[in-house]
């Protein structure tokens, strides 16, 4: 079956290319916003024809063959049975309803009589025999669980909601992966840019829009040149470092535990007395519930020759940086804990309760996972984030999934840390060298490439794609 995908700026514009492309007799299997437009999987009649056909029953042509006859006496003292009066789904519904709602007695009104037919002695003796063997009801058990009855019949019916539901979208994963398994065999560059995006640790969802806009007509070098620059464009970095430690400021640095905050404060000073000397320079740290956590800090600034103010909270935060106010730069170094603790919430208050902006500069630990990258942006980010900084570069085997997650937040990222000596382990954010680190694989990528008959089944099976791409919006021009 060969469906065709169709896309839009909006449904009416999509369903006018279905109708010139396959007729007014056309099939539409799928229809969704996708990528701040909408798509559309579409089918021909003919083509829908011919798959019925090519799934018919076996042995449908044996029953509609002349010489096939069954055998009419098997049945003659059979009788027909009579579905007419067989009570339908919708009218025990309303039976239930009505029990429940008005449960008092309201008398039936008399049924018109029909003619009573002619029925045979054989027939008679039948129905007989049928009502004596059939076994009495009890009215009263059937009013004592009338209520009961219509919570139970609620109940099944969500149960059948949803598994309708989980029908659905695994018959529209399907449908989407046979679209895509066609579309990859028919185009084997963008099947191998796939595959590439994918086993650098790109999401499926970021992989899926980035190939969806690759044009059709590129070989295997261009193709991916237009892949890295796509990503250039939507990678926010600094030009130099002028936009920070020239500019100066209080700058906070946050995140989780272990993801090596102290370390880059004291790098982002080592930086700014090379060029600016100590005078101009104050150290904060609050991180006081880590053994050694002051001391640490306090160390780097012996050796800098700037003194470190240690605070524990708002009051000292306040006197801190009212005495540091005539200051150029101030680095303040917290307390790091889990994205998931409450004290997240108590530590960006108490930054942002002070007389003077704070910038926040949220370290990101490289070797974590785009879910747990997610986690901690989306913990720090409803504060008001004014940039971010990866960590630990050297330690991770590969950083496509911290581009990706950068990208999706749309945070600017100011640095890169890859190594523990201070200041020679950091360098201003390149946002061509972290692209190109990205997408080239190394032999421990291997294990985790997917093979081309499995890509359309990753690219297809993406919970809440049009939700992910309308927040993203990545620019392709």
């Amino acid at each position: 079956m060969n469906i065709k995908r169709f896309f839009g700026k909006n449904s009416r514009e999509a369903l006018s290319m279905v109708r010139k492309a396959l007729g007014e007799d056309a099939v539409i299997i799928s229809n969704r916003a996708s990528n701040g437009g909408n798509e559309i999987l579409a089918v021909s009649e003919a083509d829908m024809h011919a798959m019925a056909n090519q799934f018919s029953p076996l042995g449908a042509d044996m029953l509609d063959s002349p010489t096939m006859q069954l055998p009419q006496e098997t049945f003659e003292d059979e009788e027909e049975e009579d579905y007419a009066d067989a009570p339908t789904l919708l009218s025990i519904l309303n039976q239930n309803k009505r029990a429940v709602k008005a449960p008092e007695f309201v008398p039936e009104k008399p049924k018109a009589v029909m003619p009573a037919a002619k029925v045979s002695p054989r027939q008679e003796a039948h129905s007989r025999r049928a009502a004596m063997e059939q076994p009495s009801f009890d009215m009263q058990a059937n009013d004592d669980m009338s209520g009961l009855s219509h919570q139970e019949l609620s109940q099944q019916f969500s149960m059948m909601l949803n598994e309708m539901r989980g029908m659905r979208s695994r018959v529209e994963t399907q449908l989407t992966a046979m679209a895509w398994n066609n579309n990859l065999q028919h185009n084997p560059v963008k099947a191998k840019i796939l595959s590439t995006l994918l086993a650098a640790n790109f999401s499926a969802s970021l992989s899926r829009q980035l190939a969806e806009k690759l044009p059709n007509s590129l070989e295997m070098n261009r193709a991916l040149a237009w892949i890295k620059g796509a990503l250039a464009r939507n990678l926010d970095t600094i030009k130099d470092e002028s936009e920070l430690l020239d500019q100066g400021g209080v700058f906070a640095l946050v995140g989780p535990t272990g993801v090596g905050k102290t370390t880059t404060t004291a790098k982002l000073a080592a930086r700014y007395v090379m060029k600016h000397g100590t005078q101009n320079l104050g150290l904060i740290t609050t991180d006081g519930y880590r053994i050694g956590g002051h001391e640490q800090l306090r160390i780097y600034g012996k050796i800098l020759g700037v003194m470190v103010y240690a605070v524990k909270d708002e009051a000292d935060l306040k006197i801190a940086l009212n005495e540091l106010k005539h200051k150029h730069c101030i680095l303040v170094d917290t307390v790091g804990v889990s994205q998931r603790d409450r004290m997240v919430t108590e530590q960006i208050a108490m930054l942002s309760k002070m007389n003077v902006n704070i910038k926040k500069l949220l370290c990101l630990n490289a070797t974590c996972t785009g879910e747990t990258l997610t986690d901690v942006i989306r913990a720090y980010k409803g504060r008001a984030l004014d940039g971010c900084i990866i960590t630990k570069l050297d330690e991770a085997a590969t950083i496509g999934n911290t581009l990706d997650v950068i990208i999706r937040e749309k945070l600017k990222l100011y640095y890169t840390t890859h190594g523990q000596r201070v200041p020679e382990d950091m360098q201003v954010a390149n946002k061509v060298e972290l692209i190109s680190r990205a997408l080239t694989l190394n032999s421990t990528s291997w294990p985790f490439q997917y093979l081309e008959e499995e890509l359309p089944f990753v690219v297809a099976n993406v919970d809440n794609y049009a939700d992910y791409v309308k927040a993203t919006e990545v620019n392709h021009a």
